[in-house]
């Protein structure tokens, strides 16, 4: 069955647009299981307007757009980390993390060990510019720490050649492609930027 979970290398630099492109294109289920911040759009509004697909209800709906654990905390929500699990039904799942993977869903669970608990590879969402190297460096060191399997990196922005190459071949990691940021960001924009960016069949092969 294929699943994918996108984390980022940090808050704001794009993910959920990627996420929202790869539920479209696999003709996926959409699940965010922590929504932190609910004064905008939320990250499961934005895909469901940019995707057309199904999107599930977060386990948890936080009003503050911090940190799950301290938004939990301030609302005095006991978030139960071990009861986080992958949604079971048919056909192909995207699921999207907050942030990087390691946030800190609570004080003593970060974003990493639930994925290493579920076992889904991550496709791990950077940005192109100055500073991406180290970020993306970090977060693949952090993820591979935890056996959290890595299925590729996707870019978002501008193209940088020496950047996204050097991050793959450092980090030893699958180079899948690049999203442009988009203006005006619309459904059909995104779909026909991610066909140009990616090769669908990247995230077909060796899934059940």
């Amino acid at each position: 069955m294929t699943r994918y979970v996108i984390t980022g290398t940090d808050t704001g630099i794009g993910k959920t647009v990627l996420a929202a492109a790869l539920t479209a294109a696999l003709d996926a289920t959409y699940w965010k299981p922590i929504q932190a911040g609910l004064d905008e759009e939320t990250d499961s509004e934005i895909v469901a307007r940019l995707s057309g697909r199904p999107v599930l209800p977060e386990a948890h709906r936080l009003i503050h757009p911090l940190s799950p654990h301290r938004a939990a905390e301030l609302e005095g929500i006991a978030i139960d980390a071990a009861a986080i699990a992958p949604p079971a039904l048919p056909g192909p799942l995207v699921i999207e993390g907050a942030g990087g993977p390691l946030v800190p869903v609570t004080r003593t669970t970060l974003y990493a060990d639930i994925f290493a608990r579920w076992g889904l590879p991550v496709v791990l969402a950077a940005r192109t510019g100055l500073g991406t190297i180290n970020h993306s460096l970090s977060a693949i060191e952090a993820l591979r720490a935890r056996g959290v399997p890595i299925h590729g990196i996707a870019y978002i922005g501008p193209a940088n050649e020496d950047n996204e190459a050097t991050i793959a071949a450092i980090g030893q990691v699958q180079r899948l492609g690049r999203l442009p940021h988009l203006d005006p960001l619309t459904r059909d924009m995104l779909a026909a930027a991610f066909a140009e960016g990616f090769d669908i069949a990247d995230f077909r092969a060796g899934q059940a």
